[in-house]
């Protein structure tokens, strides 16, 4: 196939691609990191000092031969202007050739990559038999997590903590449509010592004063905090152990530590290709992130591959460069 694809949110979503598919395809690509079949850079970020929050993530592999570049802005003003609070794009080149083969909204790949990271820790960390999940922040990354989790758990009740009236009603009937029974809790304190699973997905703001602390956890709780830990009582962490993080080796070319790291058991790799953990039911365990390349290219490749059975997107093709041969 010559040219490349534009693949909108809208048109990912409706591939059909499962949770299993996910965790499979990101496992895969876990893996293939530990065994250096793929290379990654360390999560870029910028931070204007507006509000703004800017970012980017970088993989390259050969199996498949792929280079995946993803940008993302967080800008709190756009809701105000009738935009999504966060956009972004994937740019999915052939790693050997440079050739570009897609051109991916990010929306999407962001929130199927997050939850499904979160899932992969939570298959290993979790009770499985676990029945309340508590919503802290109730926008995309909710609602991503909430699909993957109802796929992977007995959920009988959803706990809500958010601001916006509109994501919680969204949230909200979403549980139902599941089965859920839903709460609008009273306090964050009180919404997280009601679960068995906790999804905490603020919007990211380094000035915030922190607001949640994982001592309120039930024994036997798990935390998925996709927010790199911001909202979270740093004097809280130690409840949590084990705690793992998605990238050590990137964790530590970040000049912001999420927790402190002498808290940390291990990072996602670990966990992945490491002995099978032997989970202790009385035990809060925890697993804290600011993403990680490995994800972004594991389902872009899976939406690749996807797309192109399905003949789905937008071919496109560059102009003849000038002084080149249009034959």
């Amino acid at each position: 196939m010559s040219g490349f694809l534009i693949l909108s949110d809208v048109e990912l979503a409706g591939l059909g691609i499962t949770t299993a598919e996910v965790l499979t395809a990101l496992e895969e690509a876990i893996a293939a990191q530990a065994r250096g079949a793929v290379q990654v850079a360390p999560k870029s970020a910028v931070l204007p000092g507006d509000g703004r929050y800017v970012m980017t993530t970088l993989a390259t592999g050969d199996a498949p031969d792929l280079t995946v570049v993803k940008s993302v802005m967080v800008s709190p003003r756009n809701p105000s202007r009738g935009l999504p609070g966060v956009e972004g794009v994937v740019l999915v080149q052939d790693s050997e050739t440079g050739e570009m083969l897609a051109l991916m909204q990010a929306g999407w790949l962001t929130g199927v990559r997050t939850a499904g990271l979160s899932a992969v820790a939570a298959r290993r960390l979790a009770d499985p038999a676990a029945e309340t999940i508590t919503f802290v922040g109730t926008g995309a990354q909710a609602r991503s997590h909430l699909a993957a989790f109802c796929d992977l758990f007995p959920l009988r009740r959803a706990v809500l903590v958010g601001r916006g009236a509109g994501n919680l009603e969204r949230l909200g009937a979403l549980a139902r449509a599941r089965g859920l029974e839903v709460e609008i809790a009273s306090t964050p304190q009180a919404a997280l010592a009601a679960a068995d699973i906790v999804v905490s997905s603020v919007t990211l703001a380094y000035g915030m004063e922190p607001f949640l602390d994982a001592r309120w956890l039930k024994p036997g709780a798990f935390a998925a905090i996709t927010d790199a830990g911001v909202p979270w009582r740093a004097k809280g962490m130690a409840a949590l152990a084990p705690l793992y993080i998605d990238d050590q080796a990137q964790e530590a070319e970040n000049s912001r530590p999420m927790v402190e790291p002498a808290l940390v058991s291990g990072d996602l790799a670990s966990l992945v290709t490491g002995p099978a953990l032997a989970r202790d039911p009385a035990a809060r365990a925890g697993f804290v992130f600011r993403g990680m390349a490995i994800g972004d290219f594991a389902i872009a490749a899976l939406a690749l591959d996807r797309a192109r059975e399905a003949r789905v997107g937008t071919l496109a093709d560059w102009r003849p460069r000038p002084g080149s041969d249009p034959a």
